[in-house]
């Protein structure tokens, strides 16, 4: 025998709460396995708002959930999440920027119904959030005040966005969260293609990533959420992060430490990297170079 598969997930409705939970716990692998489940010790446990969906089952959602999160956080095995409520907003996905009241994460999505491509691309967005502002640290919230590099996160979520649809279209043709789901596969990697093949995701012909960028960045630093332009930048970080994984780790660390706000992005950079440890140090520089900066 190669080896046991223990998984053990606990669903449950909370009535009086409202919310739907799901929490996994990988106790052992084998070594094919590996790449789908999280590392030893390490929980996801997302609750989902009860009868806010449309016709999707909250249970369901929390599966997709977390098999959307589990594409980044299997890759960050010394980090550690609180719980995470996710709530219906209708007008656009958000991470709140407190806790709530018990500590939790709460995040709002927009998605409704079967739209599982869309649920994936809109959670694994904020939980890069999540993995950049409340990794390991129990009391850390978002501040309120402006980060003219708040941009370069947005670029990263739209990465990991993009990321965890790819790496899930993978995922689901050998261990679909249920075997119904495998019908979904095309489903998740065609939303992510559709993304990188809009015209205005793309960089004007002609025009290099530094000449683009140059000339772009005083606005991304007025206005963070130009979503074209975030998208132009994650497909620059994209094959980065897809050839080495690990560096998802090196998210966590992103925020750790105080700012102004006002740091240029070198200065940010060179924050970022050395509140890493050694082992992800020189990732956070291969990003660097693509702004052209060396660490």
């Amino acid at each position: 025998m190669k080896g046991i598969v223990l998984v053990v997930l606990v669903l449950y409705f909370g009535a009086a709460e409202g919310w739907s939970t799901g929490v996994l716990e990988c106790c052992a692998w084998t070594p094919a396995a590996m790449r789908n489940v999280l590392a030893p010790k390490q929980v996801l446990d997302i609750r989902v708002q009860a009868n806010a969906f449309g016709k999707a089952n909250p249970a369901d959602i929390t599966v997709v959930l977390r098999s959307t999160a589990s594409e980044l956080f299997r890759y960050c095995p010394h980090t550690q999440l609180a719980g995470i409520d996710v709530y219906y907003r209708a007008d656009h996905p958000e991470i709140d920027s407190k806790r709530t009241r018990t500590g939790r994460i709460a995040m709002a999505l927009s998605a409704r119904d079967l739209r599982w491509a869309q649920y994936s691309f809109q959670f694994a967005h904020e939980f890069c959030h999540a993995l950049a502002n409340y990794a390991n640290s129990p009391e850390q919230t978002i501040p309120d005040t402006p980060n003219a590099n708040l941009w370069f996160e947005e670029s990263l979520c739209e990465t990991a966005s993009l990321f965890s649809l790819r790496a899930m279209s993978r995922t689901w043709q050998s261990t679909p969260p249920y075997p119904a789901f495998r019908a979904y596969v095309p489903w998740l990697a065609d939303y992510a293609q559709q993304r990188l093949a809009q015209p205005e995701n793309h960089l004007p012909a002609g025009t290099s990533f530094s000449a683009w960028f140059r000339q772009h960045q005083p606005a991304l630093r007025k206005d963070a959420g130009h979503r074209d332009w975030n998208t132009i930048i994650a497909s620059q970080l994209l094959p980065i992060f897809e050839a080495e994984p690990a560096g998802w780790e090196a998210v966590t660390f992103l925020n750790r430490g105080s700012s102004d706000g006002r740091q240029s992005l070198s200065e940010h950079f060179a924050q970022w990297r050395a509140n890493c440890p050694d082992r992800l140090r020189p990732f956070v520089s291969k990003l660097a170079r693509v702004f052209g900066m060396g660490l």
